[in-house]
Order: structure tokens, then sequence, then C-alpha cells
């Protein structure tokens, strides 16, 4: 649920770009969002994910800049900075801390009894860094080498939705144990 509500200013963005007349009101429609979601978060949980939070400065000024500017490369390359951002972060995780980073997110969130070995955790985050910075790069390709509507339609339902499947993909064979035992019945 909480990914759905994620990828909801995503869809307000290309609802609006469909339906009302194009990038500048869908820009400002994800700008608007963007705060709903932080509104969101704030009620039902009286914090702010520090990820909502970047991700809602970067959508503030890089939209800010596409509507003032009339240009929508800040918007496009927006996406693509964040992506190869998070990339780098899951990457360098691998090699720098005590934990990667997907481990800081996440185990906290299993039960006790789950256990994932720290190989694990090492190769999940370097493969969903790899992942972030490859889908930058597609993204930036789509942005350089294909309509706006082109761009749209791929940021909205083709990089969120396959984002979400490859971190469910990634999550499933991380706990492929959990959900595949191999214990007999006795």
């Amino acid at each position: 649920m909480q990914t759905l509500i994620e990828f909801a200013p995503w869809v307000i963005f290309g609802l609006v770009y469909k339906f009302a007349g194009g990038l500048y009101p869908a820009t400002a429609s994800l700008m608007g969002a963007m705060v709903l979601l932080l509104a969101y978060d704030w009620l039902t949980t009286r914090k702010v994910p520090q990820m909502h939070l970047v991700l809602a400065a970067m959508v503030w000024v890089f939209g800010a800049a596409t509507l003032i500017l009339h240009d929508v490369r800040f918007l496009q390359w927006k996406a693509s900075v964040f992506y190869w951002l998070a990339g780098l972060f899951f990457v360098g995780s691998v090699w720098i801390g005590k934990q990667p980073l997907l481990e800081r997110l996440m185990a906290k969130g299993l039960p006790e009894e789950i256990t994932i070995p720290p190989s694990t955790w090492r190769s999940t985050s370097l493969l969903l860094g790899i992942f972030y910075i490859l889908l930058g790069v597609a993204n930036i390709w789509i942005a350089l080498n294909r309509s706006e509507a082109d761009w749209v339609f791929f940021k909205v339902w083709i990089a969120g939705p396959v984002g979400i499947l490859f971190t469910l993909a990634l999550i499933v064979w991380m706990l492929r144990d959990v959900f595949f035992s191999r214990e007999t019945p006795s």
C-alpha cells in the first residue's frame, strides 16, 4: 500500500499531462502532489521519510526551473539525477559503512526469526544500485531521443511499475528461504 501512495504523485502527473493540457500543468500538479505525499506521511506516522523529503525537494527545485524557464529538460534530468544518486548510494554502501543501504532500510521491518546473510544484503544492494543507474540512463536516453509524450509515458507507466516489480522480485529472492522452504513435513 505504501508503494502505491509513493507512486501516486507520478500517476497524477501522467493523468494531468494526458487530460489537462500538457507538461506545465502536469509539473505544477506533481509539485502539489508532493506536498500532499509529505502531509500524508506526517498525518499517518508523525514523521516524514528522508527519501520522500529528498524527492520532494528535487521535484520542487527541478519543477520550478521547468515552469519558470519553460524547459522540460529540468524535469527530465531530475529523474535521472535521482536514479543515479540512489544507484550510487546503494552500490557505494556495499563497500562503505557497516551495513549496505538496503539492509539499513529493510532489516528493522523484518520479523526477528528471519535472518538474511550479509552476502545477500550486499549482492541485493549492488543489484538494486545497478538497476537504478541503468534506469537513469534509460530515462535520459528516452528524454533526449524520443518525444515529450514518450518520455512522460515511460516515466509514469514504465519506469515506476518496472521499479516496483524489480524491487519486489529482489525482496522475494532475498526471502526465498522463507517463501520456498525445503522442509518436508514429518
